[in-house]
């Protein structure tokens, strides 16, 4: 009885084993059939652009004011008073500053009084000669007194124009304590304050800038081959254009000024230090948001590249300086490609080797993707493209 419950031991023992070998192999068998079975992955997919395309540069250039005027003290004294708001828009012929006029006031009444002796002197002399000239046509007097009585009446009247010369200076002086703005414009921060000396060294001579920003000129500078490049397609600079060349500006923050300007001025000639040219361009600025002293860049259009190949940037890998595509082959199968791209125009990418017309590119899904994997197919129906202007440069230059 012992050795039939030993055997019954060994023969449920050896059935345990050998269904758990076969529950093992079973799931194996089921995992392995399980992960060759998985679907394709889903990506989606767009065919490749082919248009037109407008190339852009950008320059680094500052912003000026159409007109920026050194507000200065042409005559030297205390400041008195200030009569402007800081920051704020003035007119033209509205008074800024006041300097202590007493000392130019007594000038000019100096001025007067040695005006009025003059005059004095001139009438002395002019009765003297009235009083000379017929008694020497009598012969009653000699020649040589009439020509002396001619001669202080002459010097006497040098004397007055002098002295009424002398006047108009000293006015001048003393209208120089009020000064007024020279053009409408925006005024900035003072430079001196009430009760300064101004208009001498080492006091401040700049008392003020004020600009005329309703339209600002932006300078910026180009190399000699672009400035050649330009030339050639549209014609010189500030004029002769053979097509309308309108130029964006970008401001710091990244954003588009809504208006749009042209070039106006080319400088005579190249930096030779530098290799670049002096370009000006002008905008309006009716709202005044932009300032002297601002810096942002110019974009412009330098060429157009016809019949330019153009994916999705998100398209696009970058591995150690190589960009590369996954490509849909026959059998919704996809290859990897690499492509030497071009420049960025508006969200998409201009493709300059390793692509052909009417080839289809994935788009999203590229990261769970390997070479000859298929795949099934779904149209990206959310491709942007880039607008025919206003897209980012291919440069950016300063």
């Amino acid at each position: 009885m012992w050795r039939t419950s030993v055997h019954g031991g060994f023969v449920s023992l050896f059935r345990t084993v050998l269904l758990g070998g076969s529950l093992v192999a079973c799931l194996g068998g089921c995992g392995g059939k399980s992960a060759v079975s998985l679907p394709p992955p889903e990506v989606l997919v767009a065919p490749v652009i082919q248009r037109d395309a407008p190339l852009y540069a950008e320059f680094v250039g500052q912003i000026h004011g159409a007109t920026d005027i050194q507000i200065r003290a042409r005559v030297d004294g205390f400041l008195e008073g200030i009569h402007f708001r800081e920051g704020g828009q003035v007119k033209a012929g509205e008074l800024l500053y006041t300097i202590d006029p007493r000392e130019y006031q007594a000038q000019v009444d100096s001025a007067r009084a040695q005006l009025a002796e003059a005059k004095t002197q001139l009438a002395n002399a002019q009765s003297e000669l009235a009083r000379v000239k017929p008694l020497a046509e009598m012969n009653a007097l000699s020649k040589r007194d009439l020509d002396s009585a001619t001669a202080k009446r002459d010097a006497a009247q040098g004397e007055v124009d002098a002295a009424k010369a002398q006047v108009d200076y000293a006015l001048l002086n003393l209208s120089y304590c009020r000064i007024t703005a020279p053009i409408s414009g925006l005024i900035g921060k003072t430079q001196a304050k009430v009760g300064d000396y101004v208009g001498r060294a080492p006091n401040p001579v700049i008392l003020n800038l004020l600009s005329d920003v309703d339209t600002v000129d932006v300078d910026f500078f180009i190399s000699e081959t672009d400035y050649l490049a330009y030339v050639r397609r549209y014609g010189p600079f500030g004029g002769g254009q053979k097509e309308p060349v309108s130029m964006e500006l970008i401001l710091a923050d990244g954003s588009v000024f809504p208006q749009r300007g042209a070039a106006n001025f080319a400088d005579s000639q190249v930096d030779p230090s530098t290799g670049s040219l002096l370009i000006q361009a002008s905008f309006p600025n009716p709202d005044r948001v932009l300032r002297t002293g601002q810096f942002a860049r110019i974009r412009m259009q330098t060429d157009v590249r016809k019949g330019a190949l153009l994916v999705p940037q998100r398209a696009v890998q970058e591995l150690q300086g190589l960009s590369q595509l996954y490509v849909m082959a026959p059998g919704d199968k996809v290859q990897l490609r690499t492509v030497q791209m071009g420049p960025k125009v508006g969200n998409l990418w201009m493709v300059n080797q390793g692509l052909s017309p009417g080839d289809t590119i994935v788009v999203e899904g590229i990261q769970k993707l390997k070479p000859d994997m298929a795949v099934v197919p779904k149209p990206y129906e959310a491709l942007q493209t880039a607008p025919a202007t206003g897209a980012p440069s291919q440069s950016t230059k300063s």
